[in-house]
């Protein structure tokens, strides 16, 4: 790091936990964000600004006046452009240094395959369960971590699912696992439900928070627990999550 580098991420630095060689992983690590919504916003914006090397930023969608009350990296002045391109812009102005890609395309599976494997955390910020499986899939796949969050109302949720165990345990349950593919789950859309603006910023906010502890590789994360937020009462909720051996897309396949 150079002596901009160093004055500018001082305050990680001091951390024990992380010092010069973490904040040199972050430096080199590689993350991926499905969406630059509510979600996407604030976890780009602190990656980013935590000095992550390089940061993918997909999403299909324009900025419109609707989603300025909560999501963060987009202004007045750029509605209509594409939220991707929006993000990258705040995100420049921010930190020059992060390399910021984006893709303004919807993705499918096999897009979704070749992107999560150039990189090293995913994280999933979008709004309906079609993506967030296929999500799961291709970092189940590519055995690379994802970080899962949602929000709705005055409810928010966040969660690990890390398909790697360097330690010879077997990997942790992965999203499909707590919502099974194959099972009818209905979306609810904050366009019609409502969303409380601030909670998708702790929500977001979170998932930048347990995706550079992964890249670093320091602390537990989330993996094997979802934490349940009320935003009502400010209560969180943290249950266990198992590993279904049946899963179609983790479990022990049978010979």
């Amino acid at each position: 790091m150079n002596d901009q580098q160093l004055l500018r991420y001082s305050r990680h630095i001091l951390l024990d936990e992380i010092g010069i060689e973490g904040q040199q992983a972050i430096l080199q690590g590689r993350a991926l964000v499905i969406g630059a919504g509510g979600l996407g916003s604030p976890a780009a914006l602190y990656l980013a600004s935590a000095g992550i090397g390089r940061l993918t930023i997909v999403d299909h969608d324009s900025v419109d006046l609707t989603n300025l009350q909560r999501q963060i990296a987009h202004t007045t002045e750029r509605v209509g452009q594409p939220k991707a391109e929006s993000a990258r812009a705040t995100l420049h102005a921010i930190n020059p240094e992060c390399q910021v890609t984006a893709l303004v395309e919807r993705v499918d599976d096999a897009r979704l395959a070749t992107l999560v494997a150039q990189h090293d955390v995913v994280l999933d910020c979008t709004d309906n369960f079609q993506t967030r499986h296929a999500v799961n899939r291709a970092c189940v796949a590519h055995g690379v971590p994802l970080v899962s969050g949602a929000v709705i109302r005055f409810d928010g949720q966040v969660s690990v699912f890390d398909p790697r165990r360097a330690d010879g345990r077997a990997p942790g349950p992965c999203y499909s696992c707590l919502f099974p593919q194959d099972q009818p789950f209905e979306d609810v859309a904050c366009s019609t439900m409502g969303v409380f603006a601030p909670l998708v910023g702790v929500v977001g906010a979170m998932q930048a928070a347990e995706a550079l502890k992964l890249v670093m590789g320091v602390g537990e994360s989330l993996a094997g627990r979802l934490l349940l937020l009320d935003g009502l009462r400010m209560e969180w909720n943290s249950i266990s999550i198992s590993r279904n051996e049946a899963c179609p897309v983790c479990g022990t396949p049978h010979q």
